[in-house]
């Protein structure tokens, strides 16, 4: 249940599939970057990054910083469990990661198992306590060494992933390109969905012979 655990699970499903020339899709979950350092990238063509954890971002912003320090805390999942079944709760959490309104019937099918399955908000704690907050570790470093096309998406009006951390990541990804997207905060393929499925679109065509 680390973070490390989680992103080598996504390389055993690639493998289980036996899935060759893969473009792998991170949003908000920034885990699968950290199979560039596992060296687990054959199977893998592009990377796209839709506004994700990067750099020292893990976890990510003020939300992301509040769960871990509840992971930390006895009994403070539990606590927030009950608090989830709020529909206003849940409206203020999801208001950091959309900027447009979410129906609460997606946002019950969102956090309903972590309010309603101890052992799920117990796996999440073992999952929060893997980034420990303030590690110092610059957890995208790896990828300076990634040499495919590499897609970095971003909303410049994100809430909880920095705007400099798309330029940054594009910088650092040796065939990186940067397309930000307006009117959005973090789950771009909520808040636009058709800006995200063009640009992934013209990235997969664009450099078709590049990741051969």
């Amino acid at each position: 249940m680390s973070i490390d655990g989680i992103a080598l699970l996504v390389a055993e499903f690639l493998e289980r599939l036996d899935l060759y020339d893969v473009t792998l899709i991170m949003n908000d979950w920034g885990g699968p970057q950290l199979l560039v350092d596992h060296d687990r990238t054959e199977r893998i063509s592009r990377l796209v990054l839709v506004a994700c954890e990067a750099f020292d971002n893990f976890p990510p912003g003020t939300p992301g910083r509040r769960l871990a320090r509840l992971a930390a805390t006895p009994g403070g999942f539990g606590l927030q469990s009950l608090l989830m079944r709020s529909p206003a709760v849940r409206r203020s959490v999801a208001a950091a990661l959309a900027k447009h309104p979410m129906p609460d019937e997606m946002l019950r099918d969102w956090f309903g198992p972590f309010t309603r399955d101890h052992q799920i908000r117990r796996d999440l704690r073992s999952y929060c306590l893997s980034v420990p907050l303030d590690s110092g570790r610059n957890w995208s470093a790896g990828l300076a060494s990634f040499d495919k096309p590499a897609l970095v998406v971003w909303a410049p009006e994100d809430q909880m992933m920095p705007p400099e951390h798309g330029h940054r990541l594009a910088d650092l990804l040796p065939k990186g390109q940067l397309v930000e997207i307006e009117d959005s905060y973090t789950v771009i393929p909520l808040d636009q969905p058709r800006q995200l499925a063009d640009a992934v679109r013209a990235f997969i065509t664009n450099t078709a012979d590049q990741s051969r």
